[in-house]
């Protein structure tokens, strides 16, 4: 019996064709290395061992995948780049199992910086009273950088991980508890918090 493939992967993101690569850097310079490692782990590459790698067959990461390789021989290295179309059931079902497991660790992260930072954020501020409208922009930041994490780890969830629902409904619950401390900082200063303060007014 073939493994199973989780219910919630996407059918043609789960069925293949896979990309891969096998690269090479010089192996003196460890800024190489590690700047292509970068650039594929931030596409969701897969490493299924050093210096090799897979994605899904899509038009996005087959683009991105040959930038890669360009940067790659801009960097001294060379690549051997590959259309699997036909795995067996145990290395798809490892391919899958992968993408899952790297998704729902990216999930689990946003929930960690939620729980960890932001809502702890919010809570030093309340309690030292720093209701400034500075405060409150600075937080908003934070809340947009989350939000476009979530975004790009969705865009490379191409298999259905478990931990997407928490992760959107902590980012959302951030984003309610900034609501209520931008309204404490509106009503302690009046509504003019993004005033200059003008004498004899």
């Amino acid at each position: 019996m073939p493994p199973r493939v989780p219910r919630n992967a996407k059918p043609d993101a789960a069925n293949g064709p896979w990309l891969l690569l096998i690269y090479r850097v010089p192996s003196d310079s460890s800024r190489a290395r590690v700047a292509v490692w970068r650039d594929l782990k931030r596409m969701g590459a897969l490493y299924v061992q050093q210096a090799v790698c897979v994605l899904p067959d899509r038009d996005d990461t087959r683009a991105a995948m040959l930038r890669v390789r360009e940067r790659i021989e801009e960097l001294g290295g060379s690549s051997i780049f590959l259309t699997l179309a036909d795995v067996d059931d145990d290395a798809r079902a490892q391919f899958v199992e992968g993408f899952r497991g790297q998704s729902a660790k990216e999930y689990a992260e946003i929930v960690e910086e939620c729980d960890t930072k932001f809502v702890k954020e919010i809570e030093f501020e309340r309690f030292r009273e720093n209701y400034t409208f500075e405060e409150a922009e600075e937080i908003r930041q934070d809340l947009e950088k989350l939000r476009r994490w979530l975004d790009k780890v969705e865009g490379r969830d191409w298999m259905g991980a478990e931990g997407k629902d928490l992760a959107r409904r902590k980012v959302a619950e951030c984003e309610v508890l900034l609501e209520h401390f931008e309204a404490d900082v509106f009503e302690r200063t009046g509504g003019s918090a993004d005033l200059p303060h003008s004498p004899g007014l």
